[in-house]
Order: C-alpha cells, then structure tokens, then sequence
C-alpha cells in the first residue's frame, strides 16, 4: 500500500522501440534508478553505466526517468527494474515482451492442375513468429476450415495448415486465400488460383424458325455451343436411335435441314469432347403440319363475271388447285371453319357451281337480246307517226259533198305517178 513507484508492462514489434517508464507519484528528491534483467544498472538518475548505445534518455525529473530502446530483438525480452532510493528503498518491475511476426507465409498445392471432382491438398505455413499464429483460409469470400500443426524451435514458432478441397468446373480461376491472425502484422495473407480441367458444357440452340413451331416444307437450323477447358476439339452431330437423313447438311457446329417432313421426327443429339471427357446435349423435333390457307367462298356476281375466263383455262389451272387441296391439313383443329370433304365430293361441288354460272349466263344473254328489241321497234314506231290520206280523200277540201269529190280525184289521176306515196 506504501508504494510509491508506478510503471506497465511494455509490448513490442521485433525491431521496433520500446519505452519504459518509472515515475514517483510524491516525489521527495529520491534517487530513480533503471535496471535490466540481469540487474545491471542502464540508467542512474541521468547517467548511463551500461554501454548499450541502444538504451536513451528520453525523459528525466525528480518524478520521472523516461528510457527508449531501439531496435528491439527477442534477447532483449524480460524484466527490467525501476528502483527509488528510499528508507526502505522501493522496487517495482516491467515486463518488454517481444512479437515476431511471421518470416515467410507459402502456400502449397498438391496439384497445380486440378480435375473437375477430385479432392486436392493444400497447406499453408507460416514460420519462424512469436507467438505461434492462426491461419485462416478463405475461397473467394467463403471462409473454409483447415487443420492446423504447431512445431516450436527455441523460442521461435512455425504453423503449418492443412485444407482439404474437393473442386469443380466453378472453381477455376477462384483464389484460395491464406490468411494470417498474429498480433505482430495485420493483413498478412497470401494466395493461389485454382486451375481446373472440366469436360465440355454442351447446349444446342435453334437459329431458324427464331420463334414458333417447326413445320413441314420449312428449314430448321441448329447450332451447337460448347465450351470446356481445354476447349473441346471434337464436336459431332448423330440422330439418336436411328440414322441420319440424307438430307440433312452438317457443317462443324451446324445443323441444316433445307425442308422439314415427318420422317426427320427424332432427336437429334451434339456430342464434344476435349481431355477431360465428352458430353452431349439433345435436341428433340417434331415436325407438325404446315400452315393451312383456304381460299375465301366466292360471290354469284364474282362467279358470273370469272366464270369465262375460269372455263377457257381449265386445263392449265386444274393440277395447281389439286395440289393445294393436298398440302390441306389431316387435323379438324387448325381449319377455321367446318370440315373438309374428300376430293370427289369436292370436285361434284365444282361442277355443280359451274352449271348454275352457265344457266345464270344464258338467261342474262336472253334478257339483253329482248331489251335491245324492244328499243329498236320503239325507235322505229316513233320515227313513222303522221296523219295519211287515200286517193278517195284527194280534193275532198274542195268540193261541195262526197261525189264532187270522188270527180275531182280522179280528175287528178294525171299527176298521179308523180304523187304517189306507199305504204308498207
């Protein structure tokens, strides 16, 4: 309780500088003295004994004695003594404890090119650090657990750890990670690449049609992609479960089929290979049926006025119209109205719709020849209307009654052939 001297324990980096201070909290002029672990004097109020050029004078009162030593190494670590010439003299004791930092941090890899699935080593020693360090191990940011070994040389420590990593194709190019927590050094770490050989990914991808269904008559284009390290030297394309059509062109990673039918349904299957091993991705096809146009049903005034035309070129148009009656749909579903006959009853409609244009033809000639009758007789009818004597009424004006008359016209028979006018 009747101590007078006050003084802490002092922490140091190997090759930093460390301080120890003695102070005196009432001071009456006492001696302060500093003494090392072997208990040889360093420093007698302001006076230096000890031949250490490393021990220096940092501060000195009748309160204080104030030493810095420089360039601190593991020999200096221990107690050092601060010492108050007192009546009974007074002593208290510092302890300078020296870190060292770790002097190499390696990691090594059993493998350095590792195979997709298999179980790698690596171990990561940190040597020669006081105290023995902690290692952590890190892949990216994920932190993994590894198993540590300490050995211990003098004073001195190495740290050796081990981690155990089964890698995948996610891993190449991933650093592994090597860290260091030691009180002497923060930060400290180092780190390695994974390189991992992995057997090629596969993926096939339609270019043509881009969307939509793949129908008969149409062109279908595939392509396959692979990728793998190394990258994939072999690519080939085979239809599963059966032979290739003939019709289908391969060109490296293409595959073109110019026109779609039933028979090229299957599955079509890319294969790629590098050192590794091989992998495929299918591609499965069904081929549906085309699209279906069918004409809209034609007007009777459309009938009347194409049925010449139709007629003189029946001939040259009858094999174009079969034909698309063909390509026509076996399903119900994709018609937009009403189910199809089959051919001869489709044909029998044909006809029949082109005795009824002839019939309605016939009967509009007639009509016309009627109706332009009928204006020529009343044009004619119109240009002969008028009133017309009889050679009995000639000279009637001026005669007294009806045989003055008569006497008179045939007076007039003179002039007839002159005057005469017929009627027809």
């Amino acid at each position: 309780d009747g101590q007078n001297l006050v003084t802490e324990d002092v922490t140091v980096v190997e090759g930093d500088v460390a301080t120890i201070s003695c102070r005196v909290k009432n001071s009456d002029d006492s001696v302060i003295q500093l003494l090392n672990p072997n208990r040889q004097t360093i420093y007698f109020r302001d006076f230096r004994p000890l031949k250490d050029s490393r021990f220096q004078l940092v501060n000195f009162s009748n309160s204080e004695l104030r030493v810095s030593l420089t360039n601190v190494s593991i020999s200096d670590e221990g107690r050092y003594f601060c010492q108050l010439y007192t009546d009974p003299p007074q002593e208290i004791y510092t302890t300078i404890t020296v870190l060292v930092p770790p002097r190499n941090l390696v990691i090594d890899i059993q493998k350095e090119i590792a195979v997709e699935g298999e179980e790698i080593e690596l171990n990561c020693t940190a040597m020669a650090s006081r105290p023995a360090t902690t290692i952590r191990w890190f892949k990216g940011n994920k932190e993994l657990t590894g198993k540590s070994e300490v050995e211990q040389w003098s004073d001195m420590y190495t740290v050796t750890s081990q981690l155990l990593l089964k890698v995948g194709r996610e891993d190449d190019g991933v650093p592994v990670i090597c860290l260091v927590d030691h009180p002497a050094v923060k930060d400290l770490q180092t780190q390695r690449y994974l390189e991992v050989m992995y057997k090629p990914q596969v993926r096939v991808s339609q270019n043509y049609p881009v969307q939509g269904l793949t129908r008969e008559g149409e062109p279908l284009e595939l392509t396959c992609a692979a990728f793998g390290k190394p990258q994939p030297t072999d690519m080939r394309w085979l239809r599963v479960d059966d032979e290739m059509p003939q019709h289908v062109v391969v060109s490296g990673s293409n595959l073109l089929i110019s026109n779609l039918n039933k028979t090229d349904n299957g599955t079509y299957r890319c294969e790629a290979s590098n050192a590794v091993g091989k992998s495929h991705a299918d591609y499965m096809l069904f081929v549906y049926d085309p699209p279906t146009t069918i004409p809209p049903p034609t007007t009777t005034t459309t009938t009347t006025t194409t049925i010449p035309t139709t007629i003189t070129d029946t001939t040259a148009t009858t094999e174009p119209a079969v034909h698309g009656f063909t390509q026509l749909p076996n399903s119900a579903e994709e018609l937009d109205y009403g189910d199809l006959s089959d051919s001869r009853a489709g044909e029998e409609g044909a006809i029949r719709s082109v005795d009824h244009a002839v019939v309605g033809g016939v009967v509009a000639v007639v009509v016309f020849a009627m109706l332009c009758l009928l204006i020529i007789l009343g044009r004619y009818f119109a240009r002969h209307k008028g009133t017309y004597f009889t050679h009995e009424a000639k000279g009637a004006d001026d005669a007294a009654d009806a045989d003055t008359a008569i006497i008179n016209a045939e007076g007039g028979q003179n002039n007839s052939e002159e005057k005469k006018e017929y009627f027809i």
